[in-house]
């Protein structure tokens, strides 16, 4: 269920509210153009800067129009443990396919303080659970034992992995196993990833490149036929640099000008981010042409 070009979504402002119509076209964007899967509520998605109604909201929304459609991985990750329950909860209720929940971040807690963490989420709800590791946001690094130790547990099921350290792939695959689902957090390098016994990638260019992407994953996860390993690697090249220019400043400010040259939805998004300088679009609407985007 969980494979392939899965849409970290942004979330559309208008005048610094949600933008309720123009998030629900961008689903069915997804919907129509051959994503995976979802992740509303996530990095990409704001959720730092979302009220508890808002985050609610867009999982609400985002369960309803997909509709068992692609799969919805909620994200209702926080530093604090009784918010990321109740909103792993939500997202439960809601009808979500999974949550998606990040490392307490700021806390740094020791690794007995993650496995507790994500112990006291497992044991007070019943929905399937993906760790999300990205030490450059929230400096701490999960370590494999600790995941391993994770994966007893009923509801975790896979890791969403953000360490740009692709020998993590082997080292998570020895020691938790093949059924430990492993999706990349980084588009650039999410062909390595797959080769190395990846899933999927949850993904910030596929909010503007969904097709692409996609074609990008079923063609890298076909690992025993040529012919799509090389397509695989040709839409790699053509998006290199479109994965490179949308982390020139803070994510998800470059998807939302990206987004925006597309007329998808304003490039608004909320302090304390910022809309990108002029430079920045420059490099983004270059690389928008390089992979024929616009």
């Amino acid at each position: 269920m969980f494979k392939g070009s899965i849409v970290a979504i942004i979330t559309p402002f208008k005048n610094g509210k949600l933008d309720e119509d123009t998030y629900i076209s961008l689903i069915h964007y997804h919907l129509k153009n051959g994503t995976s899967g979802i992740v509303p509520a996530g990095t990409t998605g704001e959720s730092p800067t979302l009220n508890h109604e808002e985050h609610k909201r867009v999982i609400e929304l985002c369960v309803r129009e997909c509709k068992g459609k692609i799969p919805v991985i909620a994200g209702t990750g926080s530093n604090s443990t009784e918010e990321a329950i109740s909103l792993t909860k939500y997202a439960e209720k809601a009808g979500a396919n999974a949550a998606l929940v990040v490392t307490p971040y700021y806390n740094k807690p020791t690794q007995e303080g993650l496995y507790q963490h994500y112990k006291a989420i497992n044991d007070k709800c019943n929905i399937s659970i993906i760790i999300y590791n990205i030490p450059s946001r929230s400096v701490i690094d999960m370590s494999v034992d600790t995941m391993a130790r994770l994966f007893e547990l009923k509801n975790i099921i896979g890791v969403k992995d953000a360490t740009a350290n692709l020998n993590r792939v082997d080292e998570q695959k020895r020691k938790v196993g093949n059924d430990f689902i492993q999706l990349s957090g980084e588009d650039g390098t999410a062909l390595e990833f797959n080769m190395r016994g990846g899933r999927g990638c949850i993904s910030v260019t596929a909010n503007v490149a969904p097709k692409l992407c996609s074609e990008f994953q079923e063609a890298s996860l076909a690992k025993n036929n040529n012919n799509l390993l090389a397509r695989a690697k040709e839409i790699n090249d053509k998006l290199m640099p479109l994965h490179k220019s949308l982390f020139i400043e803070s994510s998800p400010s470059p998807v939302k000008y990206a987004a925006n040259l597309l007329k998808l939805c304003s490039d608004e998004v909320r302090l304390p981010l910022v809309r990108v300088t002029s430079l920045t679009k420059e490099k983004i609407k270059s690389a928008m042409q390089h992979a024929n985007l616009i």
